[in-house]
Order: structure tokens, then C-alpha cells, then sequence
């Protein structure tokens, strides 16, 4: 009797092929946002000479810049070639529509615009470990330099608040704000965290603070949501300037912006600005312990090898870890959208 060879496993290069070009399919994408292509497709299917007419797009490659949107699942299609119709995906339809409250093509815009080109320097930064963006051209950190130029400093404001909007939705309805009254967002930005935890909770007076130059932004939308009465601004610098007083302290992809030595600064404000029984809620694509699930979480912290010089993203354990030397009595992860988690430390 011969014994039975045994096959070797089948394997097959498609995931590498997909991850490997995978940027082919970031660019299409990215460039319909920025030709407004979902946008314009909001009203109802149009044929290519009608997109072509609104975008500028050029003959050669119209079909197939159109189809491979197809392909790829953001645009539905009737027909062939001179007869076909385009229409919007669903999801498309929700997320990339601009004028929408659902909107983040904000993102999907400073990603083709900054991040782009900032990584293709991956290697670099992963040799040196120093940031590959704004800081190489002007010698100023992030923030400093968006703040120099006013466009910049919106379209970034615009993408966070699109990246954020169904997770800040989700904390707003999830988290249980009954026994608290008051919340302060540090590094609030355009206001949109206090905006919708103030409409979801009407017993609730918030307050949004940033930097002197974001305050403009942050009252607009404020005030174009009617709620000046429960939602307030506040301008000064985090790191210098003292917490202001509040029952929940929040911030939205923050932490992670920041060393190890500036994240536990920053909570101990938070610590001693929260009365006892107050909250630190910390929103981030917080890692899995086991650092191997959360695949957005870990290309984010490798974002913030590109965006800062000493930013890193975390897992729940680092952040009990901090939160109980610090001084907090408990921690909590509450699951909000996709790959966002808040993680919650109990005064």
C-alpha cells in the first residue's frame, strides 16, 4: 500500500495583488470626490457626456474612470458605453454627497490633497522615525503649520468632522449622559461633538474648545444649529492653559496625536478638571490587545508617524493602564462606528 501524498495547500496572490495596488483603487475614488461626481449624480442617473460636461473629465479614459467606479461598487449603471446611465451607490449616496449632514468626503479630500503625498514617504519616516509632512517644507508641527493658512486649516477641520461624524452620533446616543450637565470638548474643533451631544441630550450644556483660530468655525455651525443656548466656545491652548470645569471631558482624536509623556499630561488636566463620579472619554480607533484586529487602528497610529513627531495610537490596556496611575477608579470601552471605540475612565 503506498501512502498517500499529501497536497501542499492551495494559495493564491489575489490578496497580495489587492493590498499591494491597492492604491490604484484609493486614487479613482478619491478623485471622483474631488471632481464632485457623487455630488453631481445626487439628482438622478446621468449619461458620461453628462458628467463629462460638468467635470472637465477628457474623452480618452472617461469609460473607464466610470466603470471602474462600477466595479468598484460606488456607482450603479444601466447600460453600456453611449447608452449608459450612472446613478449612486447607497452608501455613496449617504456618505459622499456634499451638502449632506453624512458627509465625509471632507476626509476623502485632505486625503487626496495632504496624505497622498505625504505617504509615499512611508519608508522615509519609518527609517527616521520623524514626521513626513508640513514640518519637512516649513519647520513648523502640524497644527502650527495648518494653522498659517486659513483654506488648509478648513479643509482639515471639514475632513476630522466627517471622519468623526458617526462616531460622535453614536457616543451621543450610547453613552448614558443622565446623571451628567455638563461636558467640555478639549480640541473641539468645528464643534460638532458638543453640537450633537447637546441635540441628543437637551439637559446637557456643552462647551467646545480650541485654538483662538478655530473659534469661527466652531460658532458657525453652532449657530446655524440654533443651540447658542447650550453650546458654547472657548479658545485657548490645552497644554498651557488650565481645563475649564466640567462633569464629562471629551476628546476626539487627540490623545493620539501626542507622546507618551504629553498623553498622560493631558489626562491628569482632565483628571483634576472632572468632579468625583465625572467622565474622560477618549474617542480613537483604539487598538485590540491583541494587536491584530483593528487593521485601521494600526494604520492610523502609522499616520501619526507621518503627521507628528511623537503621536502613536493605543489599546485599551495602555489606556487602563494610564487612566488607573493617573488616579481614575474605572475604565470602560464603548464600541461606536466601524473601527472607533471611546474609551471612558471614571473619576
Amino acid at each position: 500500500m503506498t501512502k498517500e501524498t499529501k497536497k501542499p495547500p492551495r494559495v493564491d496572490p489575489s490578496r497580495i495583488m489587492q493590498v499591494g495596488m491597492g492604491f490604484w483603487a484609493s486614487k479613482i475614488l478619491l478623485a471622483a470626490v474631488d471632481f464632485d461626481i457623487f455630488t453631481l449624480l445626487a439628482g438622478g442617473g446621468k449619461d458620461a457626456y453628462e458628467i463629462k460636461r460638468a467635470t472637465g473629465l477628457h474623452d480618452r479614459s472617461l469609460y473607464d474612470f466610470l466603470d471602474a467606479l462600477v466595479a468598484l461598487g460606488f456607482l450603479k449603471r444601466t447600460g453600456l458605453r453611449d447608452s449608459a446611465k450612472y446613478n449612486n451607490a447607497d452608501d455613496v449616496n449617504t456618505f459622499l454627497v456634499e451638502g449632506k449632514s453624512t458627509y465625509i468626503g471632507g476626509l476623502m479630500k485632505m486625503a487626496n490633497h495632504r496624505l497622498y503625498g505625504f505617504w509615499g514617504s512611508l519608508e522615509e519616516g519609518l527609517r527616521t522615525g520623524m514626521p513626513q509632512n508640513e514640518i519637512k517644507l516649513t519647520g513648523y508641527p502640524l497644527f502650527e503649520a495648518l494653522y498659517q493658512d486659513h483654506k488648509v486649516l478648513e479643509e482639515f477641520l471639514n475632513a476630522m468632522a466627517g471622519v468623526q461624524m458617526a462616531n460622535f452620533m453614536a457616543l451621543a446616543k450610547q453613552f448614558d449622559f443622565t446623571p451628567y450637565k455638563t461636558l467640555c470638548d478639549m480640541g473641539g474643533a468645528s464643534g460638532l461633538l458638543s453640537i450633537l451631544v447637546a441635540r441628543e441630550n437637551p439637559h446637557m450644556t456643552c462647551t467646545s474648545f480650541d485654538m483662538l483660530p478655530v473659534e469661527p468655525l466652531a460658532r458657525k455651525n453652532i449657530n446655524a444649529m440654533n443651540l447658542n443656548g447650550s453650546v458654547k466656545t472657548k479658545s485657548g491652548d490645552f497644554f498651557k492653559d488650565q481645563f475649564p470645569v466640567a462633569d464629562v471631558i471629551t476628546m476626539g482624536n487627540i490623545l493620539h496625536d501626542w507622546g507618551l509623556e504629553d498623553k498622560m499630561f493631558l489626562m491628569r488636566k482632565a483628571f483634576d478638571a472632572l468632579p468625583e463620579n465625572g467622565a474622560f472619554i477618549a474617542i480613537e480607533n483604539v487598538i485590540d490587545n491583541e494587536r491584530k484586529e483593528n487593521t485601521f487602528g494600526l494604520m492610523m497610529s502609522l499616520n501619526m508617524l507621518i503627521e507628528t513627531t511623537e503621536g502613536f495610537d493605543y489599546t485599551m490596556s495602555d489606556f487602563t493602564r494610564w487612566a488607573k496611575e493617573i488616579g481614575f477608579r474605572k475604565t470602560e470601552l464603548l464600541p461606536l462606528a466601524g473601527p472607533t471605540s471611546a474609551a471612558i475612565a471614571f473619576k
